[in-house]
């Protein structure tokens, strides 16, 4: 039985009866299959229960929290059943020893970078990219790599005013909070790859509080953020571009407020639709014969990071080839 991301847009309460849940709100009683459920993203303000929770853990369901805005605050991620000492240790000393943090960092930003002038290409669009990437076999220091991960995404940004309608300009990256459409897009589609990189993170025994490129202290799961900078620019972006030159997202579906501009109700709906859409596509790997889903490219990458700490075959980041 195939499992699906399941996503809550309305204030509600989330109560179980035996082993099945149901989500009450305004309009009434909701069951959720729970044996169909691979997360929970909850939008809305919702209370539950430690019954539920109880429940939750017992299938190993993650739910996801997101604030007013949209943005990612946290996530109930049960207990881990997955879980390796012996990788713990070893993604511990791939952070302390600073030569194999460093090629993993390098590594994370090659695969964004690659990704990024993917996304470009198709638009028939040139950049810098390509040198600015080159700079980091000079580089020892996380601080240096992050300032040329930080130069790439700006100069790429630059490049979406030559892509987008006149009246989704970026004007420059906005984001607590975003100042216009685009940027709310961003910081909106942002969120939900994090949260679908933690998802696949449960699965596998990879620990997500240990991270390479961002520092540990950054966010409590900042393995999510290391693994999101290689799918954002093809996940989140293409779909942005997509959506807002199909004019399926328009003006009307924002509030715009003094200094802040939001996705109203029927603009997160077009967004979350869209994005789930996508994560459930599916394309033939290359390597591995066989057709997978979006999503399911993600806990690949994440497989590949534990075999490279385990020291089986070393890792190189996923690149989009359709």
């Amino acid at each position: 039985m195939n499992k699906k991301n399941y996503y809550i847009l309305s204030e509600g309460i989330l109560k179980r009866k035996e082993n099945t849940l149901y989500f009450h709100n305004k309009k009434g009683k909701k069951p959720i299959p729970i044996n169909k459920v691979y997360s929970i993203h909850a939008y809305g303000q919702i209370t539950f229960s430690s019954q539920v929770m109880s429940l939750l853990s017992k299938n190993g369901i993650p739910i996801h929290f997101f604030n007013y805005y949209g943005f990612y605050n946290g996530s109930y991620y049960p207990r881990e059943t997955l879980l390796s000492g012996d990788l713990v240790v070893k993604q511990s000393s791939f952070y302390l020893e600073n030569s194999k943090r460093i090629e993993l960092a390098k590594l994370f930003v090659e695969g964004a970078a690659k990704n990024i002038l993917k996304v470009l290409k198709y638009y028939k669009i040139d950049s810098n990219i390509e040198n600015t990437l080159q700079e980091l076999d000079k580089t020892s220091k996380i601080t240096e790599i992050l300032n040329i991960e930080g130069r790439i995404r700006a100069e790429y940004y630059t490049k979406f005013d030559e892509i987008l309608p006149d009246n989704f300009k970026m004007e420059g990256r906005s984001r607590q909070p975003p100042k216009n459409m685009i940027n709310s897009l961003i910081s909106f589609g942002n969120s939900m790859m994090y949260s679908t990189v933690l998802t696949e993170l449960y699965n596998t025994q990879l620990n997500p509080t240990i991270s390479y490129l961002h520092e540990p202290s950054e966010r409590r799961f900042s393995l999510s953020l290391d693994l999101s900078e290689i799918f954002k620019p093809i996940f989140v972006d293409r779909l942005i571009f997509y959506l807002v030159n199909k004019k399926m997202i328009t003006e009307k579906d924002f509030n715009q407020e003094l200094n802040c501009c939001l996705l109203n109700d029927n603009g997160r709906n077009k967004f979350i639709k869209e994005y789930n859409k996508r994560l459930e596509k599916t394309i033939k790997h290359k390597d591995l014969k066989k057709n997978v889903s979006y999503q399911r490219l993600i806990r690949l990458e994440a497989y590949k990071l534990k075999k490279h700490i385990l020291g089986v075959k070393k890792y190189d980041p996923f690149v989009i080839w359709w």
